[in-house]
C-alpha cells in the first residue's frame, strides 16, 4: 500500500509539472515576438464569431488543456484581435482528436462576410471521419476543401498530440504538421482561384485573398483538445 501510495503521488506531481510546463513561452519566444494565445487557465482574448455573443459551454479549460466537449454546444470561438492583411505571420499550436473526430482552425476570418467563413487547416480522423473519405482536400492539415497537403505527410495516431503551423509571408501560406511542410500555396495565384472556384466557398468573392482576419477554432461537435497555441506577428 505504502508504494502504491508513493506511485500515486509521482503520477499526481507529474501531472502538475506538466500542466504548469504547457501555455508558457521560453525566454527567446519572447524576445522573437511571440504571444500565447490561450493562456491554460481562462477564454481571456477570445469570442465568439458575432460581437456580444457567449462562449458556450462546450468550451472548457481542464488540466492547462483547451477542450472542445463532445455534443455540447460551444459555437465557433475567434481571436478578439485580428491580424492586419500587411502583416507577415506565424501560429504554432498543438492538438489531438478524438476518434472519428473532425475540428478545424481557421485564419482570415472576417466580420465582412456574412459568416465565419475563412481558411481552414483541417484537424481529422482522416480514417474514422466521412470527411477524410471524401478526398485528401478534407483531410489533416490541408486548405479545407480547397487544397491537399502532401501525401506523406507525418499525421500521430488518433488520441496522441500533433503539432501544427501556419506561416503567412507575403502572399505565401505554409501548413506545417508534427516538423514538416505539408502544404505551400499563393494567395491570389491563379492555381488557387481555380481551386476556390471548385470548392463550396466559389461565391465568396474575395476567398483566397489575403485580408485582415481574426484565428477562429471550429466547433463540430466532436471531442478536441489544444494547448500551446501562439502567435508572432512581424511588425
Amino acid at each position: 500500500m505504502k508504494a502504491l501510495t508513493s506511485f500515486l503521488a509521482l503520477v499526481s506531481f507529474a501531472a502538475i509539472t506538466s500542466a504548469a510546463e504547457i501555455n508558457t513561452l521560453t525566454a527567446a519566444e519572447q524576445k522573437d515576438g511571440w504571444k500565447l494565445l490561450f493562456d491554460g487557465k481562462s477564454l481571456a482574448g477570445w469570442r465568439t464569431y458575432k460581437e456580444g455573443g457567449k462562449i458556450g459551454a462546450g468550451w472548457i479549460v481542464e488540466d492547462g488543456l483547451l477542450k472542445k466537449q463532445a455534443k455540447i454546444g460551444g459555437g465557433d470561438m475567434m481571436t478578439e484581435q485580428p491580424i492586419p492583411a500587411a502583416a507577415d505571420w506565424e501560429l504554432s499550436w498543438e492538438w489531438r482528436i478524438a476518434k472519428n473526430g473532425n475540428n478545424g482552425l481557421k485564419y482570415f476570418i472576417t466580420e465582412a462576410r456574412k459568416g465565419a467563413l475563412g481558411h481552414e487547416y483541417q484537424m481529422l480522423d482522416d480514417d474514422g471521419h466521412p470527411d477524410g473519405k471524401v478526398g485528401a482536400h478534407r483531410q489533416t492539415a490541408s486548405f479545407y476543401d480547397v487544397l491537399p497537403p502532401a501525401k506523406d505527410k507525418p499525421t500521430k495516431p488518433v488520441g496522441e498530440w500533433n503539432a501544427s503551423r501556419v506561416v503567412v509571408k507575403g502572399n505565401t501560406v505554409q501548413h506545417w504538421l508534427n516538423g514538416a511542410k505539408v502544404l505551400e500555396y499563393e494567395l491570389g495565384s491563379d492555381a488557387v482561384k481555380a481551386a476556390v472556384a471548385k470548392s463550396k466557398f466559389s461565391k465568396i468573392g474575395d476567398f483566397g485573398t489575403k485580408v485582415t482576419g481574426h484565428i477562429l477554432l471550429t466547433d463540430h461537435n466532436d471531442e478536441c483538445w489544444f494547448r500551446n497555441v501562439k502567435v508572432r506577428v512581424a511588425k
